[in-house]
């Protein structure tokens, strides 16, 4: 079957018996499993190895369907019944990882079934046993324009169906998330060191984001009183509309990690700093994805099509920033709310965003300079601190949002009352948990828009 031909839709998957008896077999590990994906409970053993069992069957009728995924479906089958023999340890399925190659067949409306023990972003840190049917977004515009902004590892995607930890905030599914051992490739020369699968892909739930896009904006542009642009208005209208959107948006962004300026490991994630250095890395990319846009929307050598997604960008940018990324979350390290404050008051102090009588107005045509002027100023950041101590650039990042956001009062940083003579970790210490209190502003805010952004979990965009 060629995946340019779909034979069978991930819709008529999640209608199989096959499917049943893998979510129903899924819940039934789930329920046993701890922490890292392990069932010591052996009492439960006779029970999860029939579930193992059900799944692994499963897979090798669906493999049957998804001849692009045949080889993952069938190394995954092996990986269940594997994980059963050995006792329920701490599942490895490297193997079955190592098949899954989804980027290797990107086009609109491909289905694929994953199955894996693993935590999900945003969700939950167990590794459980996940299992998702979901298909392929992928706009003609979207591949022409990713010959611009390659991007070989993106795959836009969305829900058909999902297993519990998925019924939260989460829109990815990376292969970093799988429970998967370190090892030597067979054929490796001797005193190769163990390594994980190369991870060349990684999934985002455009369905998801687009829904929650459309309900929290709508309510917060009510509340607020923000009179929005017609092509904004139909933004919020059109569930398919709004995915396209956010499949451009993120096809930008997810590279931008990866290009620019950067005194660091561009995967800074995985280090431990200030939270709100996080923060600023995340608005650098939607920053930089906002400045294409810009050049895109006003290219008259730019197609009609991609110029009007163009301006669609800039509007789910500044409103998914400005709206949802300050309210969702605890006040614990929530790097994306701090991003979210800092776009806001830059635009309010800069003269462009104004909340007068109880009333949001923005100034349009000023707008798209004054975001790639912030994003100016991050980038400039960036680049003058390759030449910056780590701490120099810790405490020039703090000054550039400290110049927008007050810090808390009982800042140990607003007040330079830092122990530089130890090591980075006791700086980091250092940083409140709420380190920039949201503003009189979003304290109002939040109070009426808390009951709809929890009405997103789980959301998908057939809500």
């Amino acid at each position: 079957m060629s995946v340019n031909s779909v034979s069978v839709t991930a819709l008529e998957i999640t209608q199989t018996e096959a499917w049943d008896v893998i979510k129903s077999s899924a819940l039934t590990l789930r329920g046993h499993q701890i922490h890292d994906g392990s069932i010591p409970e052996k009492s439960a053993h006779r029970m999860c190895s029939i579930a193992a069992a059900g799944i692994a069957g499963a897979l090798r009728e669906l493999a049957k369907l998804l001849s692009h995924d045949s080889d993952y479906l069938l190394a995954c089958a092996e990986d269940f019944e594997r994980w059963s023999d050995s006792g329920f340890g701490v599942p490895d399925f490297y193997n079955s990882l190592d098949k899954f190659q989804p980027q290797t067949s990107r086009a609109d409306g491909v289905a694929h079934l994953v199955v894996f023990p693993m935590y999900t972003q945003n969700g939950s840190t167990d590794r459980l046993v996940e299992a998702v049917v979901l298909e392929v977004i992928w706009p003609k515009f979207v591949a022409e324009l990713e010959q611009t902004f390659t991007n070989p590892a993106f795959l836009p995607v969305r829900f058909l169906d999902f297993t519990p930890g998925y019924l939260t905030n989460s829109a990815v599914i990376f292969p970093e998330s799988v429970a998967v051992t370190p090892r030597v490739p067979e054929g490796s020369p001797d005193g190769t060191q163990p390594a994980l699968p190369e991870f060349n892909w990684g999934g985002i739930f455009a369905d998801r984001e687009a829904a929650r896009f459309r309900k929290v904006v709508a309510a917060a542009s009510e509340i607020t009183r923000l009179e929005l642009p017609r092509e904004a208005q139909a933004l919020l209208g059109d569930q398919q509309l709004a995915e396209q959107t956010f499949v451009m948006w993120d096809l930008i962004h997810d590279r931008t990690h990866m290009r620019g300026d950067l005194p660091f490991d561009p995967f800074m994630i995985k280090q431990r700093m200030p939270f709100f250095l996080y923060g600023l890395e995340e608005l650098r990319c939607d920053l930089t994805a906002f400045r294409e846009s810009v050049k895109l929307s006003r290219d008259s050598q730019v197609d009609a099509e991609t110029r009007r997604f163009a301006q669609l960008v800039q509007y789910a940018i500044l409103f998914d920033r400005i709206f949802r990324f300050p309210l969702t979350g605890t006040r614990k390290r929530n790097y994306d709310s701090v991003a979210g404050q800092l776009l806001f008051a830059y635009l309010h102090r800069r003269g462009v965003l104004h909340w007068t009588d109880t009333q949001l107005a923005i100034d349009w045509a000023e707008l798209p300079d004054m975001v790639v002027a912030l994003s100016d100023e991050i980038n400039q950041l960036y680049f003058d601190s390759i030449d910056r101590p780590k701490v120099v650039h810790w405490l020039k990042a703090y000054e550039l949002v400290s110049t927008w956001l007050a810090p808390h009062p009982a800042s140990s940083w607003q007040r330079a009352e830092l122990p530089f003579g130890g090591t980075p970790s006791e700086l980091t210490d250092k940083v409140l948990d709420d380190e920039f209190p949201l503003s009189m502003f979003y304290e109002a805010l939040t109070k009426k828009m808390a009951p709809v952004i929890q009405s997103t979990i789980g959301i998908t965009g057939k809500n």
